[in-house]
């Protein structure tokens, strides 16, 4: 299932009535999200590897983003792929070597903190592990209220509570579990803790880092539909992290793929699983599990080694790619425009060579 922006101009949910008044952000033209060839390298230290000098391993490549509200574009790859790098470039977590974050129209990336934190309640993050990102010494309702104060702090304790408590009844939590500690929560409970701690101050846009590849599959089943009801109440946008493309075929409005920091596809997510251009979203989609009638499984897609990465020059997989050209090897190829907001870095596309193959191996 793939969802469309246009079912999502739902009232907003009832936690946020309380402190509607205190300093709740005014329209602004979309783009919510844009960020600009952002780039990122992180450099390994003598001995990993077995190599005897300090190697930079390029883990966001000049990636163009951009997200409208009410859309949830999930950014999907293998481990690797540089997903995790490009969500905490964006919260500002980590300082880019290059390029551009802008949120409604404003520049934000080279704000220092206090000029940022006007921006950081519009942007909320979770977290891949809910356990590490829960302070263990407060009580779930502390860890709900701190930053409730850090942001509103003109909110008086009686609003403050009873935000806490719509916060912890949209996410169905018992009131109760508000005098617990994390440990004594279960791996979806602390989870929703964590949503409930992101909607605390009524964000815009949630960055969500694989949320749910901690949890048990049935937790995740749960969680996950308690993010889609929360963005349809709540109106918000996501920016989510996975690589679980069974989430993200349910989730996404819109997709992006990435291959070792480079951005290969982005599209409208009907687009990206009902007709993939680029070689390897389609051997992406293709290594998911699934069963034939005779039992077989899906290829996985291929990896590369360390050595492979400092020596590429054209396209990042152009080593594995099955429609690979001696241009492939020496030039980077750009994104193309295809319509509807459908983009492809893929050589193989002037020639119509990615046509072909789509026809010679189609999907099941």
């Amino acid at each position: 299932m793939n969802r469309s922006a246009d079912a999502r101009a739902t009232p907003a949910s009832a936690a946020d009535s309380s402190l509607a008044a205190l300093g709740e952000p005014a329209d602004i033209a979309p783009p919510l999200l844009e960020v600009r060839a952002l780039s990122h390298r992180y450099r390994l230290p003598r001995g990993v590897f077995g190599r005897r000098r300090p190697m930079d391993i390029q883990a966001l490549n000049a990636v163009s983003l951009t997200l409208w509200r009410g859309d949830a574009l999930c950014v999907v790859g293998e481990s690797g792929s540089g997903k995790s790098t490009l969500a905490r470039l964006i919260m500002g977590l980590l300082t880019s070597e290059a390029g551009e974050v802008h949120y409604a129209g404003t520049r934000i990336d080279h704000l220092e903190a206090r000029q940022r934190q006007r921006y950081r309640r519009r942007m909320q993050m979770i977290f891949q592990d809910p356990y590490a990102s829960l302070n263990p010494r407060l009580r779930i309702a502390q860890a709900l209220e701190e930053p409730i104060h850090v942001h509103f702090p003109e909110a008086s304790r009686q609003q403050v509570r009873e935000r806490v408590e719509a916060l912890m009844s949209d996410v169905g939590l018992d009131r109760g579990w508000g005098e617990r500690y994390p440990h004594e929560l279960s791996g979806g409970q602390r989870q929703r803790v964590a949503i409930a701690r992101a909607l605390s101050v009524s964000p815009e846009l949630i960055v969500a880092d694989e949320p749910l590849s901690a949890l048990d599959l049935s937790v995740q089943a749960q969680v996950l539909n308690l993010l889609v009801d929360t963005q349809l109440a709540r109106r918000l946008t996501y920016l989510f992290i996975s690589h679980d493309l069974a989430v993200v075929e349910y989730l996404a409005t819109h997709v992006a793929v990435l291959y070792r920091g480079t951005l290969c596809e982005v599209g409208p997510a009907a687009q990206i699983f009902g007709a993939p251009r680029h070689p390897y979203t389609r051997a992406l989609l293709a290594a998911r599990p699934r069963f034939d009638e005779a039992g077989a499984q899906g290829t996985a897609a291929s990896t590369d080694t360390p050595a492979d990465i400092a020596a590429t020059v054209g396209c990042v997989y152009s080593h594995h790619c099955p429609l690979a050209t001696p241009r492939c090897a020496r030039e980077p190829p750009r994104l193309q425009a295809l319509g509807d907001g459908h983009a492809v870095a893929c050589h193989a596309l002037d020639a119509g060579a990615v046509q072909r193959d789509a026809q010679a191996h189609p999907r099941p």
